[in-house]
């Protein structure tokens, strides 16, 4: 046949019916990706949160009958004069007290070290990196269900860079956790920090941190640090006695702030205390040994305190030894003095527990109900644990409180943590970011 022919016999040449093939293709594509982008920009639905009070931190005061209303990850308005919208999901919690999510600034999610005396030296001997992310996975997740929406993970215990590869997990909704801030490796001084009694001869033994010597050498770990994804980065100036220098804290100092990263310094007396200040560090973890001086630096320098005294709180009455329960007791009577010179200086006091083992990961609440029985009222332990906490990690406007605008990160509770701290113990509803984690209360 001619083509002619063909085409008068209801036939179509090749090179049509693949031009008209395309097109059809096109269409269909086009449609897709206009149904999917109208998907995408269609407004996420509204949750109202209610319950029978709602706990202002700012104010102190308690809101009755409020409502939260929630749209994406974020709050769009909060208060008792708030009106619940027809097209809302309601979640009613009847009788509970609603909270900002917490947040505890001391954590060691990949730290589950054994009471073995070479308990840390056999962590590192024994479990991979791979295994001690997914037990910091593990940590996460309790630390999330026990009302923690956001950590400051200051160090990965010998573990490397497994700190980042679990936040960016749950950033990406790969495990359930808190928000996090990682320190990564920290950095320490050759000698002074675990493990410690390790033969000499095995010298490439792995170290809890990165170990330094000298102002390069320190100026190094803090970029290798930063470059690898941390968001502050953790020193420590003393173990037992003062170890780095002002000079070798200062290096990391600056390029830390260069990127817009804080330093934590972990310093127990004066001296580590005035040497990590005088370089320039944004808050001191510890300071069991801290004195009056140490307190008015802090407040010169505008530098958090970080006192991490619930474990001992809560260890003292079951120490296994006199001398173990004679340093505990005498750490807690120092912290009682010094948490009253923090108050009468204006020291601002962030929330930190200093979780290091599989038992305590979860009970991070130990620590804002210690801080209210060593001399803080209950509003200023929760202000800690919020508010003081945001602060400290340069998030006071995404988390801390209950406003407009902020991560819709809640927590609710049966009682009211003012009138019994011990609630937060028990917190039986957990939301971060507008989707529900927990909730143990009964629909109403």
């Amino acid at each position: 046949m001619t083509p002619a022919t063909v085409r008068g016999n209801g036939f179509m040449s090749p090179s049509r019916a693949m031009f008209l093939s395309l097109a059809l293709c096109f269409l269909c594509l086009l449609f897709l990706c206009r149904a999917v982008g109208a998907q995408q920009n269609a407004p996420s639905k509204i949750i109202a949160l209610r319950a029978s009070r709602m706990l202002d931190v700012n104010s102190g005061s308690m809101v009755r009958d409020p409502v939260i209303l929630i749209q994406g990850d974020k709050i769009t308005s909060a208060g008792s004069s708030v009106k619940v919208q027809a097209e809302a999901e309601v979640v009613d919690l009847g009788d509970a007290t609603l909270l900002p999510g917490l947040i505890d600034c001391h954590t060691h999610l990949m730290a589950r070290m054994s009471d073995d005396p070479q308990g840390y030296g056999l962590t590192l001997l024994t479990k991979s990196q791979a295994f001690r992310a997914l037990e910091g996975a593990a940590d996460a997740r309790v630390t999330l269900h026990a009302g923690f929406t956001a950590v400051r993970d200051v160090e990965s215990e010998g573990s490397g860079y497994a700190d980042v590869a679990l936040r960016d997990a749950i950033n990406q909704g790969l495990v359930e956790g808190p928000r996090m801030q990682v320190a990564t490796r920290g950095i320490a001084a050759v000698g002074k920090y675990f493990p410690f009694d390790i033969s000499p001869d095995l010298v490439d033994f792995p170290t809890g941190a990165q170990m330094i010597s000298g102002a390069e050498e320190a100026r190094r770990a803090a970029r290798e640090q930063i470059g690898h994804g941390a968001n502050l980065l953790k020193v420590y100036a003393d173990w037992g006695a003062p170890t780095l220098t002002i000079d070798e804290i200062r290096p990391i100092v600056e390029e830390a702030h260069k990127s817009q990263l804080k330093v934590a310094a972990h310093a127990d007396s004066p001296e580590g205390i005035r040497n990590a200040l005088t370089a320039g560090v944004d808050s001191i973890e510890h300071g069991h040994q801290a004195d009056r001086s140490s307190f008015e630096l802090m407040k010169q320098k505008n530098a958090f305190w970080v006192p991490t005294k619930g474990y001992y709180f809560y260890a003292v009455d079951t120490a296994k030894s006199p001398q173990p329960r004679k340093h505990m007791e005498e750490t807690l009577q120092r912290a009682r003095q010094n948490i009253s010179t923090a108050r009468e200086l204006g020291v601002k006091i962030a929330n930190g527990f200093d979780p290091a083992s599989a038992g305590e990961h979860g009970k991070n609440a130990h620590e804002i109900i210690a801080m209210s029985k060593l001399g803080l009222s209950p509003l200023e332990a929760i202000r800690a644990a919020t508010t003081n906490a945001a602060e400290l990690m340069g998030w006071q406007d995404k988390i801390g409180s209950i406003e407009t605008g902020k991560y819709a990160d809640i927590i609710a509770v049966s009682g009211d943590p003012i009138a019994d701290i011990g609630e937060l113990e028990h917190v039986k509803f957990v939301m971060k970011g507008g989707a529900v984690v927990k909730n143990e209360f009964a629909p109403h």
